[in-house]
């Protein structure tokens, strides 16, 4: 059976400048499904705490924990190439070399690129809510993925989640709670302080703010 997305590919117009950092920056930093699994060591050229974002968006939030933590290595994974393109343009601009970034499916990325137990941190913030109800079955977080993640965490490593979508997070704190890898960071049910991932407000958290929306946060950690 074809697996149920929780995303879905938009074409966006990119601008000259997204399109050329894609062009000279993504043969430093892409990384392809197609090549199996990865070795940390000699993709980053070194050792370190080992950090995976899924769904970076423009990758605001992604480029201030990078900068913030210089001796750690982040992977980005996104679906959209106008983010994946500005997220380069910084890149570029402030030569950082401890960030790589996957065009692709993060369910096909964790499955096929990243070794079991080789993950220190996991970040997912604001992912689609998919707000109707009949859409709820598109949620990237559901029991099997909380299974998926289990497997490349490191013992203790952490899992962070935000969303500014109450019911998203009732639903979050629900899977993650009914999991037996997992532990509430803050104890059963509630939920976590402000993330030190997330060091800076997006203009897309900064909108929900606006709109009078409430910021839910995760911390879990992998038994």
């Amino acid at each position: 059976m074809r697996r149920i997305r929780s995303f879905v590919r938009r074409d966006s117009r990119m601008t000259d400048a997204q399109r050329q950092a894609l062009e000279t920056c993504w043969p430093k930093v892409g990384l392809d499904v197609r090549d199996g699994f990865i070795h940390f060591d000699e993709v980053f050229k070194r050792q370190a705490r080992r950090v995976i974002e899924i769904g970076f968006g423009s990758g605001h939030s992604l480029l201030a924990a990078a900068k913030a933590h210089l001796d750690y290595d982040f992977i980005g994974i996104e679906t959209h190439q106008p983010g994946i393109g500005t997220l380069l343009q910084h890149i570029q601009a402030e030569q950082l070399n401890h960030i790589r970034i996957f065009y692709a499916d993060a369910v096909e990325v964790l499955n096929q690129c990243i070794p079991d137990q080789s993950i220190d941190i996991l970040q997912i913030f604001f992912p689609d809510p998919w707000r109707k109800r009949r859409h709820h079955k598109r949620r990237l977080i559901q029991p099997e993925f909380v299974s998926l993640v289990a497997k490349k965490l490191k013992k203790n490593g952490e899992w962070h989640l935000a969303t500014d979508w109450e019911d998203y997070a009732l639903h979050m704190m629900k899977v993650l709670s009914s999991s037996v890898e997992f532990k509430n960071a803050y104890g059963e049910g509630k939920y976590a302080e402000r993330s030190s991932q997330r060091p800076v407000v997006t203009k897309f958290e900064q909108r929900g703010e606006n709109a009078g929306h409430r910021i839910w946060e995760l911390l879990f950690n992998k038994i």
